[in-house]
């Protein structure tokens, strides 16, 4: 089992709509978006050590960019948003 496999599972509670069998064939951006919605602090912190936090911002800002619309609580969305564009290379945001 992989390093995001055991992530995923330790939080099965997060994920109740996915079936066990298809677990292993949950998106990145289904991974960052319910971690971030619904998730603890040190869920986060270890979420970011899993994927990286430039690889993490990516999915963010790649699922919350130019849209109105969008499957993040807002105060989810602009505490991440705040928080990537002071610690990451965002979008327009050389860092």
């Amino acid at each position: 089992m992989t390093a995001r496999e055991t992530y995923i599972r330790h939080r099965r509670p997060l994920f109740w709509s996915v079936g066990d069998d298809k677990l292993v064939d949950i998106s990145d951006e289904l991974l960052v978006e319910t971690i971030f919605n619904y998730g603890t602090l040190d869920d986060v912190r270890e979420l970011i050590q899993l994927l990286g936090l430039q690889q993490t911002a990516d999915i963010f800002f790649k699922t919350t960019a130019n849209r109105s619309r969008h499957n993040y609580f807002p105060e989810a969305a602009n505490f991440f948003r705040l928080y990537f564009n002071r610690h990451a290379h965002a979008p327009g945001n050389p860092v």
